[in-house]
């Protein structure tokens, strides 16, 4: 794909457009199931957002479960396509599980003033017992599990790192209503919270919402000092949000915390791959998670060295990306320009065949630039 050549951090935006644009097309990314649960003894609808790269990759992927799924799922998979198009997080797979009887589902304990209160235990039971093991068996997880919780999500969510710390890794709790039935979350916290074996991320968020403020900011307390250096703890007041703002903001800012030090320092750029890879592999240790140096970083690289007229290494590198990534039309695109400015005619024609065949396949949006690159090294 011919590309901008004047700096190499617009190459990287030009590359993360276009491909990310390309997979945006895609109706495939959305998709919607139903489990009936034996455990809550009812049937329960889920959505589930993939990466734009699913498809065509063998990558596996964090997953984010959003309860109130229905009304997070729209902007919470903005959120995650809009950050990891940046690699400020990675490609993460987004679950919302939507509400049948919330009051019922996230509440720990009983109270007299809701009927239904007090089935914590039970929805944690299918979160646990069926739908986490429904994803990992039909889809491609990586073992590295979010869970988003908003006001009454939120109490849950407490409940939930005390009930089955092992379950998640990350928590979201937005405005979480820790107050609920006299501090019930909070005062367990208190007397059973202690340090996990494996780092967890917690980001808590509240709005202008004075009546939460006195059992956040226990809970905040709590959680400093008994979970200690185990959890990666932030507590923000966004105090010109309501309620029902909180959660859009929460979300991004959220990824990101938990993501912190994802995204591969700028300066690195001008590294080799094993240079580049060496980050990546940290961020494999650190998460627990398998990551691979992303297709766009090498590409990046790739055009850097043929922006270098360093030709060899160019294809050598775009080489490497077609290895590590071979169901992208992309990375067999820019191979083929490789060949086609070292004069290696026939097998750039080669290469921007495999794009265009690979295109129509996915259904990539930039097939006709594939398209437009094989006749003109077809006519040479």
């Amino acid at each position: 794909m011919k590309l901008h050549r004047a700096l190499i951090t617009a190459i990287l935006v030009i590359l993360i457009t276009s491909v990310h644009g390309q997979a945006g097309e895609q109706t495939y990314r959305l998709r919607a199931t139903k489990i009936n649960s034996t455990i809550l003894e009812e049937t329960r609808y889920i959505s589930i957002y993939l990466p734009a790269n699913y498809m065509h990759s063998e990558s596996k992927y964090p997953v984010l479960y959003l309860l109130d799924g229905g009304a997070h799922l729209q902007h919470a998979s903005g959120a995650a396509d809009y950050l990891s198009a940046r690699m400020l997080i990675p490609d993460i797979i987004v679950v919302a599980i939507h509400n049948i009887d919330r009051s019922r589902d996230f509440s720990p304990v009983h109270v007299d003033n809701i009927p239904t209160s007090g089935g914590a235990k039970k929805f944690l039971g299918f979160l646990s017992e069926e739908l986490v093991p429904y994803l990992d068996e039909n889809y491609r997880t990586a073992g590295f599990n979010i869970l988003l919780g908003h006001s009454f999500g939120g109490t849950f969510i407490g409940y939930t790192l005390l009930a089955k710390p092992k379950l998640f890794d990350a928590y979201l709790a937005v405005s979480p209503a820790m107050m609920y039935a006299d501090n019930y979350v909070v005062n367990e916290a208190s007397a059973k919270l202690k340090p996990f074996k494996d780092t967890k991320y917690f980001y808590m968020t509240v709005g202008n919402e004075d009546r939460y403020f006195e059992a956040l900011e226990e809970y905040a307390s709590i959680m400093k000092e008994k979970a200690g250096e185990s959890v990666e703890f932030k507590y923000v007041k966004m105090l010109e949000e309501d309620h029902g703002t909180t959660p859009y903001i929460t979300v991004f800012s959220g990824l990101k915390f938990i993501f912190a030090g994802w995204q591969l320092p700028r300066e690195l750029l001008q590294e080799d791959l094993e240079t580049i890879d060496s980050h990546y592999i940290q961020i494999s240790l650190r998460y627990g998670i398998e990551v691979q140096t992303p297709e766009l970083v090498i590409n990046a690289l790739g055009y850097r060295y043929l922006q270098a007229e360093d030709k060899d290494k160019a294809i050598a590198t775009f080489k490497t990306n077609v290895e590590r990534y071979p169901g992208s039309a992309n990375v067999y695109d820019s191979l083929g320009e490789a060949f086609e400015n070292n004069g290696e005619l026939e097998q750039a024609a080669n290469s921007y065949h495999k794009a265009v065949s690979l295109g129509e396949k996915n259904g990539d949006v930039n097939l006709p630039v594939y398209k437009t690159n094989l006749e003109r090294v077809s006519k040479k």
